[in-house]
């Protein structure tokens, strides 16, 4: 798990059938003082997360392909909680 700052949505003409309906989100990990840490990602939301909150993501594949249930989902990260 990871903490991330989300920069964006991202949207597509052309999705995989296993990310029909779901929100995605270009985050940004950061370090415990708030610094970028690595390349933005890219996560699924089923919180409702937007532009500049800070999220908890995870890169359990498994808990993804539960969470869009479908074992060939291409997508890894997923946002598992909302930083107050």
């Amino acid at each position: 798990m990871l903490l991330a700052i989300v920069e964006g949505t991202a949207t597509s003409t052309i999705r995989h059938a296993t990310l029909r309906g779901w929100k995605l989100l270009v985050v940004q990990p950061v370090d415990a003082s708030g610094s970028p840490e690595g390349e933005p990602l890219l996560a699924i939301d089923m919180l409702g997360a937007g532009h500049g909150c800070c999220v908890v993501i995870s890169n359990d594949g498994k808990g993804t392909r539960e969470m869009v249930k479908s074992d060939t989902t291409p997508l890894r990260w997923s946002v598992v909680g909302l930083v107050d």
